[in-house]
């Protein structure tokens, strides 16, 4: 999952937000130099994406991209998964999404000095570009995809991949819809057993 979601599944508990976005930058085992509640959040974050790359239904949709974007198909289907969750937001969340966006935005910047350096870029980033806000445009899933490209030493793939992706949109949105809930039970048992 990527960002949006893993603030979802981890909200309203401030440790779970923090370790919702430092689990991609942290390494290894957990250890003592970071505070209990984060390292809490970091447990969580990487069960939800351990659990979302064994589940079938993303399994299933893996097989559906093109053959030439399946080397890639994490990375699209988190970023898919995304927008579908803002377009289906008032199913998940009682708050306004850009209340909740602003919400999260303030929790990470107020406790910004426990996060490793990449964390710390990355958040000025999501505040900077409001990026949590602009996954409710589709546009925003093959631009981020194209960026997250730039990463990779040998050219960008994903580049101009709108033309492959799009197609798929009804099965991204289908698959989310039937993945999310089970998701999200599974986050909220796991919640009560991160100690």
């Amino acid at each position: 999952m990527n960002f949006l979601a893993h603030f979802q599944l981890a909200w309203p508990e401030e440790g779970l937000l923090l370790g919702a976005l430092e689990g991609d930058y942290y390494k290894g085992p957990i250890s003592t130099g970071v505070s209990a509640d984060m390292a809490r959040g970091i447990r969580l974050h990487r069960a939800i994406d351990a659990f979302t790359d064994s589940h079938k239904t993303v399994n299933s949709l893996r097989s559906e991209l093109p053959i030439a974007l399946r080397r890639y198909a994490g990375i699209l289907i988190d970023l898919s998964f995304d927008h579908y969750l803002s377009k289906h937001w008032g199913h998940y969340c009682d708050l306004p999404l850009t209340q909740f966006n602003a919400s999260v935005y303030r929790i990470l910047e107020q406790r910004q000095n426990e996060f490793s350096e990449g964390a710390r870029a990355m958040l000025s980033r999501l505040v900077e570009y409001d990026i949590l806000g602009c996954y409710g445009e589709w546009e925003s899933v093959p631009a981020s995809a194209a960026r997250v490209g730039q990463r990779f030493r040998r050219g960008n793939p994903l580049l101009d991949i709108n033309a492959q992706l799009a197609p798929l949109r009804p099965s991204l949105e289908s698959a989310f819809v039937e993945f999310y809930p089970q998701l999200r039970l599974f986050a909220e048992a796991k919640r009560d057993r991160l100690d």
